[in-house]
C-alpha cells in the first residue's frame, strides 16, 4: 500500500496522505531508512524516477563533455546556475552561442553569483556574457544574485576578494530541457580537469522543471545583467529590478518567497504517481534548501531527522549498524552536524581534503593560510570525537573479517589535483550498497548552514532490486574517491597561532 506518512501519526496526517496521492511505497525501501523517507515526504517535495534515468559520472572530463552535449541538444531552454564562470571558458561561451543561434527558440537562463561574476577587470563573468546579450538580448537572462548579510559601511569597506566571505550563490544546476547534471562543480577549467567533484545526471521532466520553478522563484532576489543603452559603452548594465524593496533588505521577503515555494512543489508532488512516461520507479529525490539568511533550513532539519532515524531504527529493531560515508572539500562541518556524527549509532567514514587538495593552497595572502585554517578546524573535530570515544576501531568478525566501528577520519591526495567533493552516502551493512545519498551544492559546514544559498537533495533507493544497478554505481562512486583516501594526518601538522586566531575570527566564513 502506497501511504504518505506513518500510520501511528495523528488522525488528520493519515486523511491527508490518503488524500493527497500516493508517492512512496514503503514496502520497497530499506528498514534503515523507511521511516525517514515517509517523514521526508511529509516536509519536501518527492520526485519518483526509474533508475534507467540517472547516470553518475566521476571525472571533469565526463562533466565537461556531457555539460556541452546537452547545450549543443538543447531545444527549448538551457538553465544554469552557478557561482561563476571562469574567464577562460571560451568553449563553454561559444557553445551557448551556437545553440542560441541554431535555434531561434531557444533560450537561455544563467544565475550567478554577483560579488564573483563581477570582480573588477576585463576577465570577470560579467564581461565574458556581454557579446550573447548584445546578440540575443531578448532570449538571453542573466540574473546576479548579491547577498544581503553585507550592507551598509561593511560594504564599502570590505575589499571586493573578500566581499564573498559574507554569502554567496551556490546552487550548482546545469540543465536544458528535461535533463539536468547537479553536482558541486563550477564553470572554470579546473572543473573540467583536475578538481574531483561529484556529478549525477538525471533525465526527467519533474526535476529539471522543479529546477526551473526555484529559479524563478528567485529571479525577483538578483540584479539584472543587460547591455547599456550607449552602444559606444563597454560596461555592463547591472539593475534591481524591484522596486519595492532595497536589495539589502530582502532576507524576509526571499524568505517567504522560498517557503511559499516549497510548500507549492510539496503540493503537487504528491499528485505524481509514475517516473518518467510509463517506466517504474524505484528512485524517490528530495529536495532541499539552505538559506540560514533567510530562515530556510531545510538540508539541517533533514539531517536531523536522518539520524535520529538511524539512532531509533538501529535500537529497536536490532539490525545492522549502518555505514555513513560522508565527505567535504572544505571541512568545517557545521557543528550541529559535528553533534550528530558524536552521538550517533551509525559508523562513519569522512573523507576530506588534504591541504594540498584545498583549492586555496599556494595562494597568496591570507588566502594562503585556509589550508591551515581547515587543518585547525578538523583537529577541533577530532578532539571531540577522541572525547566522545568514537573513535574508529579495528575488530575481527567470528569469521575472521575485518570490521571497523566508529568515526574514521581520513584525507583525499592526488598528485597535481584538487578535491571538491561533498555529500552523504548511507548503506544498511559496510558490504552493502548504499540506499540514500545526499548531493549538491553544500559543503556541509558552518558557511553553507548560514551564509550561502544552497541546493540539496536526498536520493533514496529501492531495496526489492530494481535499483541495484544504481545503487552499485553510488557504490562505486564511494569506492572512487576513497581510492585516493590516506590516513589523515591533521592530527601532526602545526597550525601557527596567527591562523588560530584568523579561523576564531571568520571561522564561519571558511
Amino acid at each position: 500500500m502506497f501511504i504518505r506518512q506513518k500510520l501511528c501519526r495523528a488522525p488528520l496526517r493519515l486523511f491527508l496522505s490518503r488524500c493527497y496521492g500516493q508517492v512512496l511505497p514503503t514496502e520497497r525501501l530499506h528498514p534503515s531508512i523507511r521511516n525517514f523517507a515517509l517523514d521526508l515526504s511529509w516536509t519536501q517535495p518527492c520526485f519518483p524516477l526509474s533508475s534507467k534515468n540517472i547516470r553518475i559520472y566521476s571525472q571533469p572530463q565526463d562533466f565537461s563533455r556531457t555539460l556541452l552535449g546537452m547545450i549543443r541538444r538543447a531545444r527549448e531552454r538551457i538553465f544554469i546556475s552557478s557561482l561563476y564562470i571562469g574567464s577562460s571558458e571560451t568553449q563553454l561561451i561559444d557553445t551557448l552561442g551556437a545553440a542560441l543561434q541554431s535555434n531561434p527558440s531557444l533560450k537561455l537562463h544563467l544565475h550567478l553569483d554577483y560579488n564573483r561574476s563581477t570582480r573588477p577587470g576585463a576577465s570577470s563573468t560579467v564581461r565574458l556574457l556581454l557579446p550573447l546579450l548584445k546578440l540575443y538580448p531578448e532570449r538571453v537572462h542573466v540574473n546576479l544574485f548579491k547577498s544581503p548579510k553585507l550592507k551598509g559601511i561593511m560594504a564599502k569597506l570590505v575589499p571586493r576578494r573578500f566581499d564573498e566571505g559574507w554569502g554567496t550563490w551556490h546552487a550548482k544546476i546545469y540543465g536544458v530541457d528535461d535533463e539536468v547534471i547537479i553536482s558541486g562543480a563550477n564553470l572554470n577549467e579546473s572543473y573540467f580537469t583536475n578538481r574531483q567533484d561529484r556529478y549525477l545526471h538525471f533525465t526527467s521532466s519533474h526535476l529539471a522543471q522543479y529546477c526551473v520553478a526555484f529559479l524563478r522563484t528567485m529571479e525577483s532576489s538578483c540584479f539584472r545583467l543587460g547591455i547599456s543603452a550607449n552602444c559606444d559603452d563597454p560596461n555592463p548594465s547591472i539593475t534591481w529590478p524591484n522596486s519595492s524593496i532595497h536589495p539589502e533588505n530582502m532576507e524576509q521577503s526571499t524568505g517567504a518567497a522560498l517557503r511559499t515555494f516549497q510548500k507549492n512543489q510539496l503540493v503537487e508532488s504528491q499528485a505524481l504517481s509514475d517516473a518518467n512516461g510509463h517506466e517504474k520507479p524505484d528512485i524517490w529525490i528530495f529536495p532541499m534548501i539552505q538559506g540560514g539568511q533567510f530562515g530556510v533550513r531545510e538540508e539541517e532539519r533533514c539531517l536531523a531527522q536522518l539520524f535520529k532515524h538511524l539512532s531509533t531504527s538501529n535500537a529497536n529493531n536490532g539490525t545492522a549498524t549502518p555505514l555513513m560515508d560522508l565527505t567535504s572539500g572544505y571541512f568545517g562541518l557545521y557543528k550541529r552536524y559535528q553533534e550528530f556524527v558524536r552521538l550517533s549509532r551509525a559508523d562513519c567514514r569522512i573523507l576530506v581534503a588534504s591541504p594540498k587538495a584545498n583549492g586555496f593552497y599556494g595562494s597568496s595572502g591570507i588566502s594562503g593560510r585556509i589550508p591551515e585554517g581547515y587543518t585547525h578546524l578538523e583537529q577541533r573535530f577530532w578532539a571531540g570525537i577522541l572525547r566522545s570515544r568514537r573513535a574508529w576501531q579495528t575488530t575481527f568478525s567470528e569469521e575472521g573479517n575485518e570490521v571497523g566501528h566508529g568515526v574514521q577520519l581520513s584525507e583525499w591526495y592526488r598528485p597535481g589535483w584538487t578535491y571538491h567533493a561533498k555529500g552523504i552516502w548511507l548503506s544498511p551493512h559496510p558490504k552493502d550498497d548504499p540506499v540514500l545519498t545526499l548531493f549538491g551544492s553544500s559543503n556541509l559546514n558552518s558557511r553553507s548552514a548560514h551564509l550561502d544559498t544552497e541546493l540539496g537533495f536526498i536520493m533514496v533507493a529501492s531495496s526489492d532490486g530494481a535499483s541495484d544497478g544504481l545503487r552499485k554505481k553510488l557504490g562505486d562512486e564511494v569506492k572512487g574517491l576513497r581510492q585516493h583516501a590516506q590516513e589523515w594526518k591533521g592530527g601532526g601538522r602545526r597550525v601557527r597561532w596567527g591562523t588560530k586566531a584568523l579561523v576564531g575570527l571568520v571561522g564561519g566564513m571558511l
